[in-house]
């Protein structure tokens, strides 16, 4: 990956966990990694786990930055957060997918931020 392509990753997800947290979230993990894949941030909200993929750029140019959530990455997260429920034997919880855009500004540490709520289903 690029290093300013990375840059914004790191920016974007640290937005994300600021703006999660502000509406009443609790932050469970960051980065959840398994033999299946990643999820960028889990979050519990009232009865709500959800689990986020948040997608940065430096521009709509080329699209809005939730068209990268392609099929293909949405099973991925699909089934990570499936391994995750396993592994920590979550039963009495509602689960979500949800998607957040972060749109950087070159010209200074600003960004617009956008919180996809049930972003998908699989």
């Amino acid at each position: 990956m690029h290093r300013l392509n990375k840059k914004a990753g790191d920016y974007g997800e640290k937005a994300a966990e600021i703006y999660l947290k502000k509406s009443g979230y609790t932050i469970l993990n960051r980065n959840f990694r398994c033999f299946l894949g990643e999820v960028d941030i889990i979050a519990k909200n009232k009865d709500y786990i959800t689990f986020v993929e948040v997608k940065s750029r430096w521009s709509d140019t080329y699209g809005l930055p939730c068209e990268a959530v392609n099929y293909r990455k949405k099973l991925k997260i699909y089934r990570t957060a499936k391994y995750y429920i396993a592994s920590k034997s979550l039963i009495n919880y509602n689960f979500r997918f949800d998607v957040i855009e972060v749109i950087l500004n070159h010209q200074n540490d600003s960004y617009d931020l956008k919180f996809i709520e049930n972003a998908f289903q699989i």
